[in-house]
This record gives structure tokens, C-alpha cells and sequence, in this order.
């Protein structure tokens, strides 16, 4: 929500127009920010569906991998992205297009601290799940493990093919 703010501030402050014209903007943001918001929408109601107990976001009891999670193991973080982007589009600035970038490198390191927890916590089922499905957007991965999936347990964890 804070890039988006600083999207819409900083296009106010100094505004930097997106070539192209205005309708196709409109369509454009549009159907990016329903997107984000769909994506979303669709991780919250997988998520309730698939835990037991109370519903807590930040602390799962149950790996999901089911709805959006088989397509990207961070559904929120994306949508997110794609609503931001959708929005500085909708808007016609340019500015998403600058911050977008930084936004996505700040919560790199957020979602890496995620995957460490989600490690811990359900372990071999996580790394298995890890193999198979993208970070953010790609095609699942069939052989070749994450590139920075961390490992608590000597020789459980694979790196490039090889037990570390």
C-alpha cells in the first residue's frame, strides 16, 4: 500500500504520463488491478478453506499448495504487485513503472524470511512443494530445486542435484 501511496504522490508531485493513449490505459489498469484483486480474493478463500482451526494469514498451521498456491508459492505478494501496477497504469503515470522495481526487491527479502519460516515449519513437505512451484510467476519447476531454499537438516536438502 506504501509504493502504491508514493505512486500516486510522486505523480502528483512531478507527473510523468505514459505514452500511449488514455482508454487503453483505463482498459489496461483495469484489468491488471482485477487481476491483483482476483488473485488475492482467490489466496484468502483457499487459505480458509484449507486451515483447521481459527484462520491467522502470518502463522499457517496447514502448507497450502492447492488454488493459486499450485501456480505460485507467494499468490499475495504477486497480486499485490499486479494491483499496483494496475493502478499507476490506471491512473496513466509512469512513476509504477520506477517503483515497481525497488517494491519487488524490498519484499524479495520478506518473502525469503517467509520460506526460511515455512522450512522449519513443515520441512520436507515445504521443500518438496518448493521444487515444484514457482516463487512468483513461471512455469513449475519439474527437476531442479529454488535457488535459495534454505535447509536446516544435513544431507535431507538438495542444492544443483547434490545432498548438502
Amino acid at each position: 500500500m506504501a509504493a502504491l501511496a508514493l505512486d500516486l504522490l510522486l505523480d502528483r508531485v512531478r507527473p510523468m504520463p505514459l505514452p500511449g493513449s488514455r482508454s487503453l490505459h483505463r482498459i489496461a489498469g483495469a484489468a491488471l488491478l482485477l487481476a491483483g484483486v482476483g488473485l488475492n480474493l482467490w489466496a484468502l478463500a483457499e487459505r480458509r478453506r484449507r486451515s483447521a482451526g481459527p484462520f491467522a494469514l502470518e502463522r499457517p498451521v496447514e502448507l497450502v499448495i492447492t488454488g493459486p498456491y499450485a501456480i505460485t508459492r507467494h499468490p499475495m505478494y504477486v497480486g499485490w504487485w499486479l494491483i499496483q501496477l494496475g493502478a499507476g497504469t490506471l491512473a496513466g503515470s509512469s512513476w509504477v513503472l520506477a517503483t515497481l522495481p525497488a517494491e519487488l526487491l524490498v519484499e524479495h527479502r520478506f518473502v525469503l524470511g517467509e520460506e526460511t519460516m515455512l522450512a522449519e515449519l513443515f520441512g520436507r513437505s515445504y521443500r518438496d512443494y518448493a521444487k515444484k512451484v514457482p516463487r512468483y510467476l513461471g512455469f513449475p519447476m519439474r527437476h531442479s530445486p529454488p535457488d535459495a531454499l534454505p535447509c536446516k537438516v544435513p544431507g535431507q536438502c538438495l542444492r544443483g542435484g547434490l545432498a548438502i
